[in-house]
């Protein structure tokens, strides 16, 4: 009889380097499946609903990323200290510029509900300049793997903050704040080399 160890060994063998399909994107799990690999250069976007505005406005990321390009960052959470002083209002700022440089829209996306988005949004002046979408569940966050869990400070999962260029679906650039929450290589003023 083999012992647990052993057993361990075994499966983890087996299932070491299979690929799942997930959302139409197939990402491959590893034995070592603790440490998240995020979403990749190069990769396409996974086809998630996101919500804009109110819970009866669902906005397909996939579809509003497709046939053009566009620039995603991500914050832990709307109305908190970084994302309301530096983050968002950097992007609201910088808005034209950016656009300038051939992207057709910014979006900034939240595990938050849309009222609240939309009225972070609006308190920083954000209409017609960044996209507020609210993932209400962290479907998309989990589905690109910038998901850490926040729950004893924010109370749930919520999203690293990171910037990605998005041309017609597939990853050109991706900047992930290294302690996941910092303002650094995700900021506006930062991220906009990457345009």
């Amino acid at each position: 009889m083999q012992s647990l160890s052993q057993a361990v060994s075994r499966v983890a063998a087996v299932t070491s380097n299979y690929c799942f399909k997930t959302s139409g994107l197939y990402r491959t799990i590893h034995s070592t499946a603790a440490v998240n690999m995020p979403i990749k250069v190069g990769e396409k976007l996974p086809s998630v609903e996101l919500f804009e505005g109110n819970p009866g406005n669902k906005v397909n990321i996939a579809d509003a990323v497709k046939g053009k390009r566009v620039v995603i960052f991500g914050v832990p959470g709307a109305f908190t200290p970084g994302c309301s002083k530096t983050h968002l209002p950097g992007y609201v700022s910088r808005a034209d510029e950016i656009k300038a440089k051939n992207v057709a829209e910014i979006i900034c996306v939240s595990v938050n509900d849309p009222f609240v988005m939309g009225a972070w949004g609006e308190s920083n002046g954000a209409q017609g300049k960044v996209r507020m979408l609210a993932d209400t569940s962290a479907a998309f966050t989990k589905a690109v793997d910038l998901d850490f869990d926040l729950t004893a400070v924010l109370g749930s999962v919520r999203s690293k903050r990171y910037a990605m260029l998005v041309d017609d679906g597939v990853v050109k650039a991706l900047e992930v704040e290294p302690d996941n929450t910092g303002l650094t290589c995700s900021t506006a003023d930062t991220f906009v080399k990457n345009l």
